[in-house]
């Protein structure tokens, strides 16, 4: 078959699959238009979850009569001045968006100047390009495409539902209000929730619009810079973790992305506060100089590429370390939120009882786990309160003064202005292991000779490794040296984990450098056997504690970095408000 040029109408379609696969994307496109336009209102409404409307609406600069009709051809743009594609410093591309857009819906474009005396009008359908027509209209522009994709039907076929069109629409656009907080944005759909957001005069006002209040009472904020790369915005606590990563919001030179290095340094960061299947709740902002970041890796622009991605990774590692460590024992106020709703009583059933039906069924009936006199008798507390009224100093500080111990697990202390539970094994479990690591990284790890070389069976090429980072090894308590092909010998090892499966140490080391990086990686391992030796080595759930034990263990709580979750991502603590309780038995 002989080559020939494609129709320019399906070349755009073409062009069209690669940056706009849905409606969100025709959305991000046209918004990230506006605000490089100079918008400082944004208004964006849609219908059906944008297949049958898509509308955005702002106040900038507009554009002429040459403007407009450059506007919908391909590779015509206003933003790249001096043709140098590594310092692009705005959003998107004219050239590539609305003539994409064009291709698979019909365009009607209304824009006017400043000092224009008018609007002009401009309508693309299926790709053929009508004439500029004046129009009433204010400064500014308003996009308007509708019947999305009714040119190409297989599109549509792969879209997902209405409403789950419109969440993504929406999400789309508070990502980028997060990054504009100092624009206007309005949110309007048929399906599902709209939102209209006041320009803000800095980021945390639009923060707390787009992510909510909860989000603002349970992270930190943020600030960092490293040879001209600065990091801001706020992390969210350990405890406020999520099922997945979509709570992450990661902007780069104020453009929203999905980064993999990022993404990883986040891991990375939470690595010691959360397990596996939880995901930190952040939003960050990096800047840098635009020549140092390639935001042409990816058609739609969603990923970016780092010049050099170890000096961001390291410092998006560090910052977000330090910061947590300097929570210490802070955990998320939510708590008692969920303590609260987990105390209300069951919906009722029905308000006529049914046949054959029994009292003991009600909603209203006491609930016991075994016979009431018993459970009664057994509520007594296992350590009795202090004689003495707490000492004032224990009330004021952050986890208050030990009042009791309830089942030899939970204490039950009293702060100024509430109630705090702790589960003494996981609290004790996170103050170990931080104890641990501090040796660690201090005057290093205690080591321990073996009575007995011990010698591990491994794979050459894994056997090979491990002898190659022998130095970080023993610089973090592992002592070893090759002993033949495919095995290795251990002479010394960490103190704390010397009784603990040594060989399986090795193994998972050697898997794990022959995927990652050295020392790092063994850090991390390490830590991990840290962890369950302090998990095995803490105050063991069923055992009494005396007053001041307990108060010594709230103390400790207090210094500990990180203590606010033990080492396996849960709380150690919930607190409960003296409003909380009041709610509790009505009293607000």
């Amino acid at each position: 078959m002989p080559i020939r040029r494609l129709d320019p109408l399906l070349v755009d379609r073409i062009a069209a699959g690669e940056v706009i696969e849905r409606p969100a994307a025709a959305i991000k496109e046209l918004v990230e238009n506006a605000l490089d336009a100079g918008a400082r209102a944004l208004d964006v409404v849609i219908e059906a979850g944008g297949k049958r409307l898509i509308r955005v609406t702002d106040d900038g600069r507009g554009m002429d009569a040459d403007d407009l009709a450059l506007s919908v051809e391909r590779h015509a743009t206003s933003k790249i001045p001096d043709g140098d594609l590594t310092t692009i410093a705005t959003f998107g591309f004219r050239g590539e968006a609305l003539p994409s857009i064009a291709s698979v819906s019909r365009l009607e474009i209304r824009t006017r100047a400043p000092r224009a005396p008018n609007a002009l009008k401009l309508v693309v359908e299926d790709g053929a390009k009508g004439g500029i027509e004046p129009c009433a209209g204010v400064q500014g522009t308003q996009v308007e495409a509708r019947d999305l994709f009714a040119a190409t039907p297989a599109r549509l076929k792969f879209l997902k539902t209405d409403r789950s069109e419109a969440l993504a629409a929406s999400e789309v656009v508070r990502r980028l209000a997060l990054a504009s907080p100092h624009v206007r944005f309005s949110f309007t759909t048929d399906i599902g929730a709209s939102f209209d957001w006041p320009a803000c005069a800095d980021g945390a006002q639009r923060l707390r619009q787009a992510l909510g209040a909860d989000f603002a009472a349970n992270s930190l904020e943020l600030m960092a810079e490293r040879e001209g790369v600065r990091l801001a915005g706020r992390i969210g606590l350990p405890t406020f973790s999520r099922p997945n990563a979509l709570a992450q919001f990661v902007f780069v030179n104020g453009r929203a992305v999905k980064d993999k290095t990022l993404a990883g340094a986040l891991r990375a960061a939470y690595l010691d506060f959360l397990p596996s299947d939880r995901h930190a709740a952040v939003a960050l902002f990096v800047s840098c100089d635009p020549s140092e970041v390639d935001v042409n890796v990816h058609p739609a622009k969603a990923e970016v590429r780092f010049r050099d991605s170890g000096l961001v990774r390291g410092l998006v590692v560090g910052a977000i370390k330090q910061r947590l460590a300097e929570a210490l024992h802070r955990a998320t106020s939510t708590g008692g939120t969920a303590t609260i709703l987990a105390m209300r009583p069951p919906p009722p059933r029905s308000s006529a009882p049914a046949a054959g039906w029994d009292w003991r069924d009600s909603p209203a009936a006491p609930r016991f786990a075994e016979a009431p006199q018993t459970a009664f008798a057994e509520f007594a507390p296992s350590s009795p309160a202090p004689a003495a009224a707490p000492a004032e100093r224990d009330l004021a500080a952050p986890l208050g003064a030990a009042r009791a111990q309830v089942h030899n697990t939970y204490i039950l202390a009293q702060t100024a202005d509430g109630l705090v539970i702790v589960d003494q094994h996981a609290a004790h479990e996170r103050i170990i292991y931080e104890k641990l690591k501090r040796q660690r990284e201090g005057h290093g790890v205690e080591r321990q000779a073996l009575l007995a070389p011990l010698v591990v069976d491994l794979d050459p090429d894994g056997a090979a490794l491990i002898e190659a980072h022998a130095e970080e090894l023993a610089s973090l308590g592992l002592v070893v040296e090759g002993f033949g092909a495919g095995a290795v010998l251990v002479r010394e090892a960490p103190a704390a984990i010397v009784r603990g499966d040594l060989a399986g140490l090795v193994r998972d080391l050697a898997a794990d450098l022959a995927a990652e990086d050295g020392a790092q990686t063994l850090a991390r391992r390490l830590d991990q056997r840290l962890a369950t030796f302090a998990c095995h080595h803490s105050v063991r759930s069923g055992r009494a504690l005396k007053p001041e034990e307990m108060n010594a263990l709230l103390r400790e709580m207090e210094a500990t970095p990180g203590a606010g979750q033990c080492n396996h991502g849960r709380p150690t603590y919930v607190e409960l408000k003296l409003a909380d309780i009041e709610r509790l038995f009505g009293r607000r």
